[in-house]
């Protein structure tokens, strides 16, 4: 198969992406993830499981906020960009995070965290309805940000060849105690908590559509016990450009790793025309 789209190379607009981790419930080890099933229909993988995230706006660019945790010189080295880049990178997730679960990496100083973010829904609503920036709704509610809750996991971009490109840093990080994530978004058509396991073993029955960095995050997050393993790793964190090829019966993406993705599973092109 040869590429058909080297000509075809919109530039990736920088998104982040948020893997919410937490002890299993029910089991006596490992770990269970939070997935959204995004609506059908949307513009950018419509009906896929996917984790929390979005693309990143000017806004976070701008933002002047109070900031707990590691720098943004420190972030911008381990995603390997610039800091003005890494620091936008760091707001989106945590805004991103916040708008499509309600889940809030945020506290009242640089130790703490929100217990509950129930009482934040109207302000909520106002961010995904840019009526209201990340930066102004931190400062109106005394909130720190708390980027020490974070850690950087992967860079995956979107290959060329499609309409919408991103570059995507994915993050992950424990789902602060007392805090309910939920679906309470525009976006969301269904949300879930599953450990990687039970998520492939989903996909692979036909249940779940999953992108190949979904998938491919699930199946390493598989080989962890705890949220305390998943915090204290260090992965590397090269820059993920899968290859989109066709030819006269079906599209492909080549990326590393991927045998046991294609074995199983619906995948997010199955039904796209071939030449």
């Amino acid at each position: 198969m040869a590429n058909e789209f080297a000509d075809a190379v919109p530039t990736p607009k920088d998104a982040s992406t948020v893997i919410l981790v937490r002890d299993a419930e029910n089991a006596p080890s490992g770990i269970e993830i939070f997935l959204l099933q995004r609506v059908k229909g949307m513009a950018f993988a419509g009906g896929m499981t996917v984790f929390p995230g979005g693309g990143v706006d000017k806004s976070d660019g701008t933002a002047e906020v109070e900031w707990a945790g590691p720098s943004p010189s420190w972030w911008a080295e381990r995603f390997s960009t610039d800091v003005a880049r890494a620091k936008s990178l760091v707001l989106a997730a945590v805004r991103e995070t916040f708008e499509e679960c309600g889940v809030l990496l945020a506290g009242p100083s640089a130790d703490t965290v929100v217990a509950d973010t129930s009482g934040y829904s109207a302000s909520r609503v106002a961010l995904e309805n840019h009526e209201l920036t990340f930066s102004d709704f931190l400062k109106q509610e005394n909130l720190v940000l708390r980027t020490d809750l974070l850690r950087p996991w992967a860079n995956w971009i979107t290959p060329i060849g499609e309409d919408r490109r991103y570059d995507t840093r994915f993050f992950v990080a424990a789902s602060p105690e007392g805090q309910v994530a939920d679906g309470v978004t525009s976006e969301a058509a269904e949300v879930r908590w599953q450990t990687p396991r039970d998520a492939l073993d989903h996909w692979r029955a036909g249940g779940s559509i999953l992108l190949p960095p979904t998938w491919t995050q699930l199946t390493e997050l598989a080989k962890y016990d705890s949220v305390a393993d998943v915090l204290a790793a260090e992965p590397e964190i090269p820059i993920i450009l899968p290859t989109l090829y066709r030819d006269e019966t079906t599209f492909r993406i080549d990326f590393p790793n991927q045998d046991d993705y294609y074995i199983p599973g619906p995948h997010p092109w199955a039904a796209r025309p071939a030449k």
